[in-house]
């Protein structure tokens, strides 16, 4: 496949004394399209850099979806004649509600993607780097737009979680597909008339709070659409490195977020550069944030929003300035790596973790003791994969035998993949799998018959093995999409049960459609990022030249002047552009263009210049110009390309008299400090005008073949090559 080139020229300085050296006129671009939501909802951006465009993450805002009304099949587990036809009457009563109290939308879900990328031309886009399972789920919006063509890169362990992910969701999906028919054209809720008559809240997510996101909502992919998008992602393995048309270096890192999530490094012949996403210092999981790799880096893209608005009591009394947080003046690393200990200590997250999922465990525990059932619709793999480890321990000190099901469509699937990679879980794990013991317990739940794994609500297998009280971990968070609906339908008058959800949902909207509710409700926020308080020795310990911050942690985040970097703020649909930093590359020439060089000095700098043809090559960011086949006629002739110096006229007017070419001077007063101009009026053998400035001169003649005359008449008072 042809790679494609930069879209920028550049140009070629050799220096008299130095080596070949190659200076890019490109000017960075960097616009953050949406800082996302958290966890579920990542930031996602566009980065222009070398002439080439590349696109940060590609995800959905599936908490939009609590705006739509949901419909769950038929199942022999109901009670009483809950059908298809419950449901239309349902929608039908929920049709007449939305006049007057405004309630949620009774159609088929569309998807919204981040505010503004529908705007940008996809065939522009050259790289997508995908940094988490989160940040694919809109890509096979893109893969299956017309004259998209970029290359795809994310982990291994990302891309195939991301693809049982999307997979899962297009057969959630179907359920209101089978409800509503195949979609045709724009939805009648998307009219204007209908807008209007939604509730403020649900107009909010609709549109947006400045009212322009109404053009990122999508109809679902298909499950076509998902393996063509997948077919298209190039994996990586940690570490790996990635070369983008001979000029970017990729590689990944892992941000400790979840199993398979990464930062970026991007390498270019101008900046080296770190991309900073959701991280975390600490996982039960997944490998460890590894931000020793970051090091080292001229720019570093700080894009973790996961603690904006949000301050533990140790932080809001912190001030978080570089001179009160740390003593930055010893740049070594023993130092550094003091300072992160240190601030670990200070807030152990681990702990914080661990007590938040054991009161969750004791929460299940009490709810299943009274004769309830618990559901658990989580969507971080990681806290899952925990629970489903706890809980079954607290079940066997409080001596009950209570059945855990997992109930999704790719629950069997993601549970084995979740065995056979440890090269992203952490050290703990990996230490288990060359001890031959399983890297997690529910293979070991399973074959004691303590864990059911099934694919649907309505499997012939779950009917016959159903007891209740049970504990069921099940999708969709969003409480829009998959057997979660059924079973908060079925158990939602029971005071005695239990919904564990997620921060980072709307909880009135999304329960809306389940009121009167009589069941419990825990909502748990799990720390998905960097704590404020770390984010500066992080940055000072990294060392970078420049960082892009976001503008909206500015005023948690108050930067000192004795930091070490220079701070670009940022804010969603902005475009930044950041000043090229000095310096050049190297240029390697071939010797048998170099035997040719003919040397000019300049007059008023001390450089030498030269001309230069021949094929530029970028091969793994090395430069070399090499012969062309071809030459040109005119370097052929050695007619010279460039002239420099200010032409004395009146000689200029011998020169032109021996042509033929007669003419007059017409001197004028400048406005610039360097004096007056010159202005040549040439008669015959037509009329013409030659202004000589001090920084310029200037021909103006509709006779070519004059132009051409004066143009040579000038080379020979004036320096070229």
């Amino acid at each position: 496949m042809q790679e494609k080139l930069p879209r920028r020229q550049n140009w070629v300085r050799l220096g008299v004394n130095s080596k070949p050296q190659l200076y890019f006129l490109l000017i960075m671009k960097f616009t953050c399209l949406s800082k996302g939501s958290g966890f579920h909802f990542p930031p996602c951006h566009i980065l222009d850099v070398s002439g080439f465009r590349i696109l940060l993450d590609c995800p959905l805002d599936l908490s939009a979806l609590t705006i739509f009304y949901p419909v769950s099949p038929s199942s022999k587990m109901e009670e009483g004649e809950q059908t298809y036809d419950f449901a239309v009457n349902n929608c039908l009563d929920m049709r007449k509600r939305q006049k007057i109290l405004k309630s949620l939308i009774c159609a088929q879900p569309w998807y919204k993607t981040p505010n503004n990328l529908h705007l940008w031309d996809p065939s522009s886009i050259d790289l997508v780097l995908i940094s988490s399972t989160m940040g694919m789920l809109a890509l096979p919006f893109l893969t299956q737009t017309k004259g998209f063509s970029a290359k795809i890169y994310a982990t291994e362990a990302t891309t195939r979680l991301g693809q049982l992910m999307m997979e899962d969701l297009v057969l959630m999906h179907n359920e209101f597909h089978h409800f509503f028919g195949s979609d045709s054209g724009s939805p009648q809720w998307m009219s204007w008339e209908e807008l209007e008559l939604l509730s403020p809240a649900l107009r909010q997510v609709a549109l947006g709070k400045d009212g322009t996101e109404l053009g990122g909502w999508m109809p679902l992919y298909r499950s076509a659409d998902v393996e063509d998008c997948v077919k298209k992602v190039q994996t990586l393995k940690y570490a790996e490195e990635a070369w983008y048309n001979g000029t970017l270096l990729i590689k990944a890192f892992s941000s400790g977020l979840e199993i398979g999530s990464c930062n970026w490094t991007i390498n270019s012949p101008k900046r080296n550069i770190a991309c900073i996403s959701s991280s975390k210092f600490y996982s039960v999981n997944a490998m460890e944030f590894d931000y020793h790799a970051l090091r080292g880096n001229d720019l570093i893209l700080y894009s973790d929003f996961s603690s904006e608005g949000v301050l533990t009591n140790d932080e809001h009394d912190n001030n978080f300035s570089a001179s009160t947080t740390y003593n930055s003046s010893t740049p070594s690393a023993d130092n550094d790596d003091r300072i992160l200990k240190e601030c670990l200590l200070r807030n152990d997250e681990s702990l914080e973790e661990r007590e938040k999922l054991a009161f969750i465990c004791s929460c299940v525990v009490d709810s299943v003791k009274a004769g309830g059932s618990v559901i658990i619709p989580l969507n971080q793999l990681g806290i899952v994969l925990q629970l489903l480890e706890q809980i079954p321990v607290y079940l066997e000190s409080s001596a009950m035998k209570v059945p855990i099901y997992v109930i999704s469509s790719v629950a069997a699937e993601l549970l084995a993949f979740t065995n056979i990679i440890p090269e992203w879980l952490c050290k703990e794990r990996q230490e288990k799998l060359f001890s031959g013991e399983p890297l997690f317990s529910h293979s070991e739940l399973m074959k004691g018959e303590k864990l059911y794994v099934f694919p649907d609500v309505h499997s012939p297998e779950l009917l016959t093995n159903w007891q209740e009280p049970c504990i069921v971990f099940s999708p969709h968070w969003s409480l829009r999409l998959g057997p979660v609906v059924h079973l908060l339908r079925r158990w939602r008058e029971d005071e005695n049960s239990l919904l564990v959800l997620e921060d980072g949902l709307d909880t009135d909207m999304a329960l809306l459609p389940f009121k009167p509710m009589a069941m419990k409700v825990l909502q748990c926020s799990f720390l998905s990022g960097i704590r404020l308080q770390k984010t500066q020795p992080l940055l000072e310990m990294l060392r970078p030249k420049e960082v892009l911050f976001p503008e909206d942690l500015r005023e948690q985040i108050k930067f000192s002047g004795s930091h070490s970097f220079s701070v670009f703020y940022y804010a969603e649909n902005e475009t930044l552009g950041v000043p090229r930093s000095k310096g050049s590359v190297d240029l390697e020439i071939a010797s048998n263009l170099a035997t040719q060089f003919s040397w000019r000095k300049l007059d008023h700098d001390d450089v030498d210049i030269t001309r230069l043809e021949g094929q530029l090559f970028i091969d793994h960011g090395k430069h070399q110009v090499l012969s062309g086949n071809k030459v040109s006629e005119m370097a052929s002739r050695k007619k010279p390309l460039l002239h420099w110096g200010v032409p004395d006229v009146e000689k200029l007017l011998t020169v032109l008299s021996k042509m033929g070419v007669k003419g007059s001077v017409e001197r004028c007063m400048s406005d610039a400090e360097s004096g007056s101009d010159e202005i040549v009026h040439i008669h015959e053998p037509s009329k013409a005008l030659i202004e000589v400035r001090a920084t310029r001169t200037v021909i103006s003649a509709r006779d070519e073949q004059l132009a051409s005359l004066i143009f040579e008449a000038i080379g020979t008072l004036t320096g070229g090559i």
